[in-house]
């Protein structure tokens, strides 16, 4: 395992999986933010979201 931390430097190696992981959360949230169901933020709220489901989901 040595042989590998003599090619990585780890500090370089420990930064770039901080960006990469901080990256990746950051579009997975603005991903959610985008849709109408897991927008935390402006979007309707569970009660107006369920109904609004069970409005087109019913039968005519």
């Amino acid at each position: 395992m040595w042989r590998v931390w003599k090619l990585y430097d780890p500090l370089r190696a420990m930064v770039v999986q901080g960006v990469f992981l901080f990256g990746l959360a950051a579009m997975i949230h603005l991903i959610l933010l985008s849709t109408v169901r897991f927008n935390w933020m402006d979007g309707l709220s569970q009660a107006e979201y369920k109904a609004s489901v069970a409005k087109v989901a019913a039968p005519k």
